[in-house]
């Protein structure tokens, strides 16, 4: 399950508690072994020169795949980044954002040969209520699935390509979901408040090449219609902190809300651990139609550094302009500066705890705006909770207010806990019930629009999605462990 842990003599995982298994050295290695996570993955056949050197120490597990599975020759299975061959799979996220390398993903594989696909995705059903006089309640089920793909050419470089879809304009409809202080986009021509918008059926569809020039400098490109420039962290459904809560951060269009673009080429420079990459991308969010495909205008640009100095933290600090991002704000232009740390720590078998600092701000032609955010997930085995906190400087203008309120700044915030118990889990398809309850916190002057009464929210839900990728190679691996006894 963590392949990279390598020792010279006997014991167990650190990450896990298993047991090493004797492995063989080989001639010809992969930089930046991975752990669990999102991206791609390749078998290696040892030669014989390579059966012939001396045994080591490795968390590996059998595969299914090839003649290795019944015994005749060992395999060596290392897993890439669709974007950058690289990575470890278990760095990838949303675009080209990474996250720590120890994070585990949800997904499972397929293997055509040498080729990859991986498959991700969730889906809430749920019932939300929402307080105050701008709140709303109602039945409707958030969701996503993603399809990533990757073939390579030899063992330097790579073809990847990625499709992200959602139902949301079904499941949501075009005003979204209730969300109280939230705001962004609009319909039927008017200013969304205090709910959150639809994603759009293609949220992404994208293709990239990378290639290795040595062990430690690699580069890519990266084209996406729709996809995501090098600017913010990796969006919220796809941060570990962040995946059970079936809610956007108010702090979205602060931190993150450039991931559905449509017109995005950027191109990475990588040395060992650091990343520096830029953009240029379409800077009006998606219209109201939720079907097409917006036309691509590359007016905006972005650059991004990252940094993974550890297997457990993945650092990025970006500044981007963008132009004209509301439709009905066609002249504005807004400079978005973003930094953010992600901790990712392996706790042992089926356990891990997951936490995320975002910060964001927005420049309005001069109005200055900012967001913090905290999450953090503990998950151990079935059991899952959760805690969100954030805090956003919100314009009386994107609150949708009076006009004698339009250019006040408000602070609002959110503490949201919530707990997630998994009826079915680690069979390849996980299936929590959960609940989750927010506070929503604002200044007096607000209550002649939201009332004198606690801002808050509650709903019940499933959060339905595919398993741990290699929990079911532990149980195998322990089997055959078994019966070689």
């Amino acid at each position: 399950m963590h392949p990279e842990v390598i020792m010279d003599h006997p014991g167990t995982c650190p990450k896990c508690g298993m047991t090493l298994v004797p492995m063989k050295d080989k001639k010809r290695s992969t930089s930046n072994p991975p752990s669990q996570g999102y991206g791609a993955a390749r078998i290696e056949h040892p030669t014989s020169n390579e059966s012939e050197a001396k045994p080591r120490s490795t968390h590996e597990h059998p595969s299914s795949h090839g003649p290795a599975a019944a015994g005749e020759h060992d395999m060596h299975m290392s897993m890439q980044s669709s974007v950058n061959i690289a990575d470890p799979m278990s760095r990838e996220s949303s675009g080209t954002a990474w996250v720590p390398d120890s994070t585990p993903m949800y997904g499972k594989m397929f293997m055509f040969g040498d080729d990859m696909l991986m498959l991700h995705g969730a889906i809430f059903p749920r019932y939300t209520n929402v307080s105050t006089r701008r709140g709303d309640d109602r039945i409707d089920a958030p969701n996503w699935i993603m399809g990533m793909y990757s073939h390579p050419f030899g063992d330097s470089a790579q073809l990847g390509g990625r499709l992200m879809m959602s139902l949301d304009p079904l499941t949501e409809g075009g005003r979204g979901y209730p969300l109280l202080f939230q705001s962004g986009e609009s319909w039927h021509d008017q200013p969304l408040h205090d709910r959150q918008h639809p994603h759009d059926l293609f949220d992404e569809l994208s293709i990239s090449y990378s290639q290795k020039f040595d062990h430690d400098l690699s580069a890519y490109l990266y084209f996406g219609y729709p996809g995501e420039p090098a600017l913010g962290p990796p969006t919220f459904m796809h941060r570990l902190s962040a995946m059970d809560d079936p809610d956007a951060p108010l702090g979205h269009h602060w931190q993150d809300s450039t991931h559905v673009t449509f017109g995005v080429a950027t191109a990475g420079l990588q040395w060992r651990s650091v990343k520096v990459e830029g953009s240029i991308f379409t800077g009006r969010e998606p219209d109201e139609d939720r079907y097409n495909f917006d036309e691509p205008q590359f007016d905006s640009y972005s650059g991004r550094i990252s940094w993974n100095p550890t297997q457990n933290l993945a650092l990025q600090v970006s500044h981007g302009y963008i132009k004209d991002p509301e439709a009905l704000e066609p002249d504005l232009k807004r400079h978005r500066t973003t930094a953010s740390a992600i901790y990712n720590q392996p706790l042992g078998p089926d356990r891990n705890w997951s936490n995320s600092f975002v910060w964001g701000q927005n420049n309005d032609s001069g109005e200055k705006t900012e967001s913090f955010l905290f999450e953090s997930n503990y998950q151990r085995g079935r059991d899952t909770v959760y805690l969100r906190w954030e805090r956003v400087e919100k314009s009386g203008h994107e609150l949708v207010l009076d006009p004698e309120d339009e250019s006040r700044i408000f602070p609002v915030s959110g503490y949201t806990i919530g707990y997630i118990r998994d009826v079915s889990h680690g069979n390849g398809l996980d299936i929590g019930l959960g609940t989750q309850f927010t506070i929503n916190d604002r200044p007096d002057r607000l209550d002649r629009y939201y009332g004198d009464d606690l801002g808050y929210a509650f709903q019940f839900f499933l959060r339905v999605r595919p398993s741990l990728h290699g929990q079911g190679l532990h149980e195998h691996s322990e089997h055959v462990a078994g019966m070689g006894k």
